[in-house]
């Protein structure tokens, strides 16, 4: 297959030929590109490089941190972590860029190169578009013996990360530790088991633990959808816990399960989360185009804006600074809180999510009867060789211009009175991403099958 180079990162599967797949040779020329666009700034930079539990994260943190040192650049490896973490460190470090090997949800043969700025977030469109051009043109400039760059390790970056959330004036310990809530975690064999224990142990919660160890051998599709989470649902009732918490490898995610075992749905993760801080502190707030109309309902509710970017955790953030956004986030349970960070951030997630019910005294069941009831459908279309997306979006388009309200800024997204539809290639895999949202799941399906047929039609 070929590389996946976008604002999400450089991605692909392990093995195979270059520039085909994610091999060493792609990975040493694009983070010598990645050193040559920071070198303007700081000729010697310091980055940052962390990493998930894939089993190929070792081999390749070992040439991601050689090939830095190599161009003069200044590591400093937290090693096993999270992409939270890993941000954050860029912040309190003061480093001038920062390096994430995690292909989040994708299945255990992928792995990517995340890149971030010296503000600890991902690099814009533009930035990437230099750093794509400088590593075609493969004109690098190796140190010499006496510019070579360190290195250092930084083993305590979770434990700083945690210290921040906890400082948060909105993460009300007292209260979460007065609940005594009992939590399911499904940390799926990566960085969730050695960053959410600690978390919840200073938080006083009882936990039990599944796939906890991080060996990177994923005790089921990574991706947390309800398909792939019936052990942790099914802990949660036997056991009559609160909620079970699941996050993806890198835990920027965030999912939980309700406490009769049910999905409380990630699309509800923010939804939450943004009732609790707007409740404290009314602001605006931003989701994507592809997250569910339910933060827009629930942010007017307190008089607020709500805006919706283009897919993708930096042009989230672009917007929310944009509009000046007190919380943001991706529907896919990411959830941005820039009074701590502008990333999307799991455990920061579960404080705020534990101070909001610990606050409310009510079941997980009886707090998502506060929301709007929207049902999402999520598909994927997988592209075939030859397949002219671009054409096939614009006519998607323009069959519905001048009927409903179409957004194409990401894609294309038809607003209904009652519902909507967006389409657009993914970041990290190679589909089509079909998504669907109506009152009720048979509603969305109905929309998504008019599409697919509509589809079959044009292409």
């Amino acid at each position: 297959m070929t590389l996946i180079k976008s604002i999400s990162g450089i991605r692909g599967t392990i093995g195979g030929k270059p520039d085909e797949n994610l091999t060493p040779i792609d990975v040493v020329k694009f983070c010598s590109a990645f050193i040559q666009t920071l070198q303007n700034r700081n000729p010697s930079p310091t980055i940052v490089v962390g990493r998930d539990a894939r089993i190929s994260g070792p081999i390749l943190s070992q040439l991601v941190c050689a090939t830095l040192q190599s161009m003069g650049a200044h590591v400093i490896d937290v090693g096993l972590s999270t992409t939270p973490t890993v941000e954050m460190s860029v912040i309190q470090k003061q480093a001038d860029g920062g390096i994430i090997l995690t292909a989040s949800h994708n299945p255990m043969e992928w792995n990517a190169l995340k890149l971030l700025n010296h503000k600890g977030k991902f690099i814009s469109a533009e930035d990437a578009s230099q750093l794509l051009e400088i590593a075609d043109n493969e004109e690098f400039e190796y140190a010499k013996i006496d510019q070579l760059g360190t290195y250092q390790l930084y083993e305590n970056a979770i434990n700083d990360h945690i210290d921040a959330i906890l400082a948060l004036p909105l993460v009300d310990v007292e209260a979460i530790c007065k609940a005594q809530f009992k939590v399911a975690v499904d940390a799926v064999n990566s960085t969730g088991g050695i960053s959410i224990p600690p978390l919840l142990d200073r938080l006083g919660v009882e936990y039990h633990l599944l796939n906890g160890e991080p060996t990177g051998i994923f005790a089921h599709n990574p991706e947390p959808l309800p398909e792939h989470l019936g052990d942790i649902s099914r802990l949660v009732v036997e056991k009559k816990l609160d909620l079970g918490l699941v996050t993806d490898p890198d835990v920027d995610r965030l999912a939980m399960i309700m406490e009769n075992g049910e999905m409380f749905g990630e699309e509800y993760t923010i939804v939450a989360i943004a009732d609790y801080i707007l409740h404290h502190t009314p602001g605006n707030t931003v989701s994507n185009l592809s997250s569910s109309r339910a933060l827009r309902d629930v942010t007017h509710r307190y008089q607020m804006q709500y805006e919706a970017a283009a897919v993708g955790e930096v042009n989230v953030v672009k917007k929310m600074k944009e509009i000046n956004a007190v919380f943001g986030g991706e529907g896919n349970g990411g959830v941005i809180y820039p009074e701590l960070h502008y990333g999307r951030d799991a455990l920061v997630g579960i404080a705020l999510f534990l101070s909001w019910l610990a606050h409310s005294k009510q079941s997980m069941t009886e707090l998502k009867k506060r929301y709007p009831a929207y049902s999402i459908s999520k598909n994927k279309l997988p592209l075939e060789p030859g397949m002219d997306v671009k054409r096939i979006l614009k006519k998607v388009a323009d069959q519905f211009r001048n009927t409903e309200q179409v957004t194409d800024i990401d894609g294309v997204k038809i607003d209904y009175e009652s519902g909507w539809v967006h389409l657009r290639s993914s970041n990290t895999e190679p589909i089509i991403r079909i998504y669907a949202e109506a009152p009720t799941m048979a509603e969305a399906d109905q929309l998504v099958q008019k599409i697919m047929q509509l589809l079959k039609e044009i292409q």
